[in-house]
C-alpha cells in the first residue's frame, strides 16, 4: 500500500481554487487524498455506463430469480414468487435510498464499513465500522459462493440437456464446475482489469437483451399455458412448508430479496469512478429499478410457462429452470426442444459467468478496504496494490508472495463451495446468509446515523433531507422484520438435515469478528482514515469534516480556541 505521506501527486482540478473535483476529499501534507483518506491507487476507469454495467450484471436480477426459484416454489408456488418479489422491492427501496445518500456523501471503497465508522461518531465509530466491515465481507463471500454454485449448476445442466438418458448426477460434478468457474473469475479480475469494464458491459447486454429474448420466448413458444388462477391465486395449495400462509409467504420473500438485494455492490467501486458522488446514486436506482422490472416480467412469463409444478418441487438444492424451459419449449405433442432449451440456458450461463466476475471484483475491493486500515490478518500484505494491474492482487489472490493458505478470497470461497456436497439445504443457507449479513451491515450505519442525529455526513448531490430520518428508521425496521423470518425453519416439521442455519451463521460471524477485535483490533486497529476527515468531536473543529475539493488538511483536528 502506498503511504499517503509519500510523494505528492500532480494537482487536480479544484486544488488551486478552480472547479471542485469530487474525487478529492482533502490535501494532506501536500498529498491529494480521496474520500477514504488515501491517495488514489486504482485507475478511475468506469464511466456511468460502465458503473451501470457492473450494477445490472452483479444484480443479474431475472437470472437470480429463476435460478433461486427453489427458494420459494414450495412457499406458495407462482403467487408466492411474484408477490414476494414485489414485497422485496418495497423494503429494498428504503435500503437503496439510504445507501444512495451515504454513497453520494462519502464515496469510498469501504462502503458501509466506512459509513458505520462515521455514523458511530468518535465514541463508537471505530468498533461499529470494524463490525460492519467484517459482516459485509462475509455476506458478499456467501453471495459469491451462491452465484458460483448457480453458474456451476447451469454448466452441468447444459451438458445434461443432450445426455439425459445416460448421465448419472453426482454432487461432486457441480463442485468441479464450481472450482473452474471460481478460479476463472479470480484470474480474470487480477490479470484482466483493463477488460473488466467491457466484461460488465457485456454482462449488461446479456441481462437486458438476453432477458428480453428469454421473456419473449417464454411468452410466445409454449403450446400449453398455466391458468390465471395458477399464476395469481394458487398460493394455499402450493404452500408445502407446513407453515401457515402468512409465515410461509414471508419466508418465501427471500427469493425476491436475493433477486434485488445487491444495492451496495457498486458502492465499493467508488475509488474507480471519476464522478462517484453523482453516479453512485444513479447506478443504485438503475440496479434496483431495472432489476425489478426484468425480474417481474420474467417471473410472470415463467409462471405461465409451467405446466407441471410437481417436478419442480423435488428438491430445494436443484436447478429447476431446466425443467421449466423443457416444458415451455415442447411442441404440441410434448416432444422436447433440446436446442431451444440449451439456447435459453446459454443466455443465463453467460450472464451468470459475468455476474460472478463482477461479484469477485466487489469482494476483492471490500477485503482490500479492510486491509488498508489494518483490520485483517497480514494487513501489510493484503493492502498492497499492483498499480500496473490496477488491482489489489493480494486481497484477491497472490501468485507471488503469499503461501497458499493466506489467499483469503480464493480459499474461503473454495471451501464454501464444498458445503453443498453434504447438505440438501446448502443453497438456501448461502442465499439466506448473504441477505441477512449484508442487510445487517446496512442497518448498522442507518441506525447509528439516526442515533447521532445524522450530523457527521456532509450533504452530497443526493440528499434525503429531513425525510432521511424516517427512511433510515423504516429500513432498519424492515431489515429486522424480514431477517427474523429468514431465520425460521424452512419447513415443518424440521430436523437437523433441513434446518435453517442462518441464525447460527450470523452468530458465528459476529463471534469470529468479536474474537478478532479482542485479539487484534482493540489495540492495533487505529480505525479508518475517514474518522479524521468526517468525525467531529464535540470539542474539535476538524478541517475535513465537510471537505470541499482540494481542502487542505493539517491533521485530525484542533482543539477549539487554539490557532
Amino acid at each position: 500500500m502506498a503511504d499517503p505521506n509519500s510523494e505528492p501527486l500532480p494537482k487536480k482540478n479544484g486544488l488551486d481554487g478552480g472547479s471542485e473535483d469530487e474525487t478529492v476529499a482533502a490535501v494532506e501534507n501536500g498529498v491529494v487524498v480521496n474520500h477514504s483518506g488515501y491517495r488514489d491507487q486504482l485507475k478511475r476507469q468506469y464511466s456511468l455506463l460502465g458503473l451501470a454495467g457492473i450494477a445490472v450484471t452483479v444484480d443479474n436480477a431475472w437470472v437470480a430469480l429463476g435460478s433461486s426459484i427453489s427458494v420459494s416454489i414450495v412457499n406458495g408456488g407462482p403467487p408466492g414468487l411474484i408477490f414476494g418479489l414485489i414485497v422485496a422491492l418495497f423494503y429494498y427501496t428504503f435500503i437503496g435510498l439510504g445507501l444512495a445518500e451515504l454513497a453520494s456523501s462519502v464515496p469510498t471503497a469501504g462502503g458501509v464499513y466506512h459509513w458505520a465508522t462515521i455514523a458511530g461518531g468518535p465514541k463508537h465509530g471505530r468498533f461499529l465500522g470494524f463490525l460492519t466491515g467484517w459482516i459485509n465481507f462475509y455476506g458478499w463471500m456467501f453471495d459469491l459462493a451462491a452465484l458460483v454454485q448457480i453458474t456451476a449448476n447451469i454448466t452441468v445442466s447444459m451438458y445434461v440437456i443432450y445426455h439425459r438418458d445416460t448421465y448419472s448426477f453426482e454432487p461432486w460434478h457441480v463442485y468441479v464446475a464450481y472450482l473452474l468457474v471460481l478460479w476463472i473469475c479470480i484470474l480474470t479480475v487480477i490479470f484482466g482489469n483493463k477488460l473488466l469494464p467491457y466484461t460488465q458491459n457485456a454482462g449488461m447486454f446479456f441481462v437486458i437483451v438476453g432477458g428480453i429474448v428469454t421473456i419473449i420466448v417464454l411468452a410466445a413458444m409454449p403450446k400449453q399455458r398455466a391458468s390465471n388462477y395458477f399464476v395469481w391465486g394458487s398460493f394455499d395449495e402450493n404452500n408445502l412448508t407446513g407453515w401457515q400462509g402468512g409465515v410461509a409467504f414471508f419466508l418465501g420473500v427471500l427469493n425476491g430479496a436475493f433477486t434485488v438485494g445487491t444495492p451496495d455492490a457498486i458502492t465499493h467501486m467508488a475509488e474507480e469512478l471519476p464522478h462517484p458522488r453523482r453516479d453512485l446514486p444513479i447506478a443504485i436506482a438503475l440496479q434496483i429499478g431495472l432489476g425489478f422490472l426484468y425480474a417481474f416480467c420474467f417471473a410472470i412469463a415463467l409462471c405461465y410457462a409451467i405446466t407441471d409444478l410437481g417436478i419442480l418441487q423435488g428438491g430445494i438444492n436443484t436447478y429447476p429452470l431446466v425443467d421449466i424451459y423443457l416444458q415451455a419449449t415442447a411442441d404440441g405433442e410434448g416432444n422436447q426442444n433440446l436446442g431451444a432449451t440449451f439456447g435459453l440456458l446459454f443466455i443465463i450461463w453467460c450472464a451468470s459467468m459475468l455476474c460472478c466476475i463482477g461479484t469477485t471484483l466487489t469482494n476483492s475491493r471490500i477485503y482490500w478496504a479492510l486491509a488498508r486500515d489494518n483490520a485483517v490478518p497480514l494487513s501489510s500484505l493484503f493492502s498492497k496494490v499492483n498499480e500496473r494491474l490496477s488491482c489489489p492482487v493480494s486481497a484477491t489472490f497472490s501468485l507471488y508472495h503469499i503461501p497458499f493458505f493466506h489467499r483469503p478470497l480464493a480459499i474461503i470461497a473454495t471451501g464454501i463451495g464444498a458445503i453443498p456436497l453434504g447438505s440438501e439445504v446448502a443453497f438456501l443457507n448461502l442465499a439466506g446468509s448473504f441477505i441477512i449479513l449484508t442487510t445487517v451491515s446496512y442497518a448498522i450505519p442507518f441506525a447509528a446515523n439516526v442515533l447521532t442525529g445524522r450530523k457527521h455526513f456532509p450533504k452530497g448531490p443526493f440528499h434525503l433531507g429531513n425525510s432521511g430520518f424516517v427512511i433510515n428508521i423504516l429500513a432498519v425496521l424492515f431489515i429486522t422484520l424480514f431477517d427474523t423470518f429468514y431465520c425460521f425453519p424452512y419447513a415443518l416439521p424440521t430436523n437437523a438435515e433441513i434446518m435453517n442455519y442462518n441464525s447460527v451463521i450470523l452468530a458465528g460471524v459476529v463471534v469470529i469478528t468479536m474474537a478478532w477485535w479482542v485479539v487484534h483490533a482493540r489495540r492495533s486497529y487505529p480505525g479508518p482514515k475517514v474518522m479524521g476527515l468526517y468525525v467531529v468531536h464535540d470539542d474539535q473543529v476538524l478541517h475535513g469534516a465537510a471537505p470541499g475539493g482540494g481542502q487542505e488538511v493539517e491533521g485530525f483536528g484542533e482543539k477549539k480556541g487554539k490557532e
